[in-house]
């Protein structure tokens, strides 16, 4: 009976597996099909949220793995935006140069600012990250020489072949599926199992000795990164930028989307960050008022979801389960 009943288990997870696979390559086929489905503004607007999707996910990394309180990850997100813009606005450099150093500038401001910030835990390491972070946002809203201030910088030159709203759909929907199996190999590396252990343990961990405070620092850098590559994308799909991308109430809209879809579930703020722009642009067609109902939305979460909603799904799946099993 036990034997049967391990072998039917087995066969069980195969078939979540081979139907999770399956599911997948079916979405990432209707996907491929949609530009040719669809008007152009929701092209564009499914282009907005897959970079936004890529930017909640890098943040869920340090945030929902790492155990660790990032109130400004828009910054980085912000770094990777502008050094593209910078380049090609005042430099004749290429664009593939511009969108190699986005990231890496945002990892490398990244780097310095996770270097003071893992020093601290809980609360204190959120309020230096959002201290620190409002400081590089004061930095490119006061130098108006290199930022052109509060003005932003507009009408950013990208290659002819993307100048189309189906090219950087496609483009960003490439670069989005890439960094979430990027992200996901590194969550279920050693690294990533590791830092888990840091989030739920971090003095057990610190007794074993694991250098708790570098995984940290590496995780947060890698965050950054991925924000980088996401602010690529940000020039790609709106062709300017402006010292906002960088404000803090941005970096509460991403932590608003990773507590919405789940932080323990890889493609919870994937979920978050499509539920709230589409929300934000039909809340922004009947007021102006947005921050509020972005309020209104974290009391509701905290209160009745804490978990997220695919946090919350799958709890409810898990806990079928025993009886399930008690019936057979």
């Amino acid at each position: 009976m036990s034997t049967n009943s391990s072998s039917s288990l087995i066969l069980q997870e195969k078939f979540r597996t081979y139907l999770g696979l399956g599911m997948a390559v079916a979405g990432i086929l209707i996907l491929l099909a949609i530009p040719s489905l669809i008007s152009p503004y929701y092209v564009y607007l499914l282009a907005t949220i897959f970079t936004t999707a890529l930017l909640a996910t890098s943040l869920n990394l340090v945030l929902g793995y790492g155990g660790l309180l990032h109130l400004h990850h828009a910054v980085f997100y912000g770094i990777g935006a502008y050094t593209v813009a910078i380049i090609m606005t005042k430099t004749s450099w290429p664009f593939a140069i511009a969108v190699v150093l986005g990231p890496l500038v945002a990892a490398l401001i990244a780097l310095v600012i996770g270097w003071f910030c893992v020093r601290l835990r809980g609360l204190y390491f959120g309020m230096l990250t959002l201290a620190l972070g409002q400081l590089v946002w004061a930095i490119v809203y006061r130098w108006n020489a290199l930022t052109n201030g509060d003005n932003g910088i507009h009408s950013i030159p990208v290659p002819e072949f993307l100048t189309s709203v189906n090219s950087v759909y496609y483009t960003t929907l490439l670069v989005l599926i890439v960094s979430l199996v990027i992200l996901y190999l590194i969550i279920k590396s050693p690294f990533g199992l590791t830092l888990i252990a840091t989030r739920d343990n971090p003095m057990r961990s610190e007794s074993l000795g694991i250098n708790v405070k570098r995984h940290r620092l590496t995780a947060f850098v890698i965050a950054g990164f991925f924000a980088g590559v996401a602010g690529v994308l940000f020039i790609l799909v709106e062709r300017s930028v402006a010292p906002s991308l960088l404000f803090w109430n941005k970096s509460a809209e991403i932590l608003i989307m990773c507590l919405m879809g789940g932080l323990t579930v890889f493609m919870g703020p994937t979920l978050g960050a499509a539920i709230l722009v589409v929300l934000s642009m039909i809340v922004g067609l009947y007021t102006e008022y947005w921050l509020l109902v972005l309020g209104l939305l974290l009391l509701i979460l905290v209160l009745f979801l804490p978990q997220g909603i695919l946090g919350y799904l799958l709890k409810s799946r898990n806990n079928k389960k025993p009886s399930m099993r008690g019936e057979n």
